[in-house]
C-alpha cells in the first residue's frame, strides 16, 4: 500500500507575465514532516495558496489522499471543498476572533463539522446540542495536547502570542485532517515558545500520523523538525534532500548568500 499522501506536479501560476511559481514538482508522505524553504519572494506561499485552491494554477496537478474519495486531483476543487478532504491550513499572521473564548476559537475551526441545521442551531434542538456536545470534547482534547487546558474559557486574544499560535495550529486539529500546511509557524515566537512548538507538532505527527507541510525562514527549526525540504528560488525547484544535504548544497547556498562552495577561496557573496 503507497504511503503517498500529496504529490505536486508540475505547478504553475504567473501573474502579469511574471512567474511566480515555474513547473514546481514534490512529493511527501504520510505522518511526515516536510519543509519548504527559498529566499524572499521565492514563490513558497503562492504553491501554498495554489495546493489549498485559493489560488487556481496555470498549470499542473495536485494529487491528495484524500479522506473519503482516496487519491483526488484538488485542482478545481473550492477551498471548503480541500478542507473538508482533510487538508487544512494556517496564515501568516494570527487571524483569532476577539470576542470568543480560547474554546470557542477552536470551535470555529470545526464550522463545517457541523451537520444539523440553522433552525437546529438556533432553537437548541437535540442533533446542534450533541454535536455541539461533542466538538467541545474534541477542542477540549486539542487543548490538552497543545498544553492549553487551563485557559479554554478565557478571551483568546488576551493570551500571550506564543499562546495564540499554538491556537492557530489548534484550529486546524479540529477537523481531524491528514495534512496541516503551516505558513511560518515560529515567526515572532522566542527560544522557548519555538522548542515547545517543535514538540507539539511531532506530537501531531506521530499521535495522529498527520503529514505537516511548512515554509519557515528559520533554518534551526526546520532543521530540527523536518524530515525533507524542498528548496525553491523564482517559483522553481532548486533541491530536495535532508535538512544536511540542503545546506550543503551548492545551489541552495547561491540562492541564499549569492555565492556557492564551487567559487574559489569562498569570497564574500554577491551583492
Amino acid at each position: 500500500m503507497s504511503n503517498l499522501l500529496l504529490k505536486v506536479e508540475n505547478l504553475s501560476i504567473a501573474f502579469g507575465g511574471l512567474k511566480a511559481v515555474d513547473d514546481l514538482s514534490f512529493e511527501m508522505n504520510h505522518g511526515e514532516v516536510y519543509g519548504i524553504i527559498g529566499p524572499n519572494g521565492a514563490g513558497k506561499t503562492t504553491a501554498f495558496n495554489c495546493i489549498t485552491q485559493f489560488y487556481k494554477p496555470d498549470a499542473g496537478k495536485i494529487i491528495f489522499d484524500s479522506k473519503e474519495d482516496g487519491m483526488i486531483n484538488l485542482v478545481g476543487h473550492k477551498p471548503h471543498q480541500v478542507i473538508g478532504r482533510g487538508l487544512v491550513r494556517t496564515f501568516q499572521n494570527v487571524e483569532l476572533i476577539a470576542s470568543l473564548s480560547v474554546i470557542d476559537n477552536l470551535l470555529v475551526g470545526a464550522h463545517i463539522a457541523f451537520k444539523s441545521t440553522l433552525p437546529e442551531q438556533v432553537f437548541r434542538l437535540p442533533r446542534a446540542r450533541r454535536e455541539e456536545k461533542q466538538l467541545r470534547a474534541r477542542a477540549m482534547e486539542v487543548l490538552e495536547m497543545l498544553g492549553l487546558t487551563h485557559i479554554a474559557h478565557m478571551p483568546a486574544t488576551m493570551q500571550p502570542y506564543g499562546h495564540q499560535k499554538k491556537l492557530e495550529l489548534g484550529r486546524t486539529l479540529m477537523m481531524s485532517p491528514k495534512l496541516i500546511i503551516l505558513d511560518e509557524p515560529a515567526a515572532g515566537l522566542n527560544e522557548v515558545e519555538t522548542v515547545g512548538l517543535i514538540e507539539i507538532v511531532q506530537r501531531v505527527t506521530k499521535e495522529l500520523n498527520c503529514g505537516i507541510l511548512l515554509i519557515e525562514h528559520d533554518m534551526n527549526f526546520v532543521s530540527k523538525l523536518c524530515n525533507r525540504i524542498c528548496a525553491i528560488s523564482f517559483g522553481k525547484r532548486l533541491a530536495i534532500g535532508t535538512p544536511d544535504e540542503i545546506k550543503a548544497h551548492p545551489d541552495v547556498q547561491e540562492a541564499y548568500l549569492g555565492k556557492s562552495d564551487k567559487e574559489s577561496g569562498g569570497g564574500e557573496a554577491n551583492g
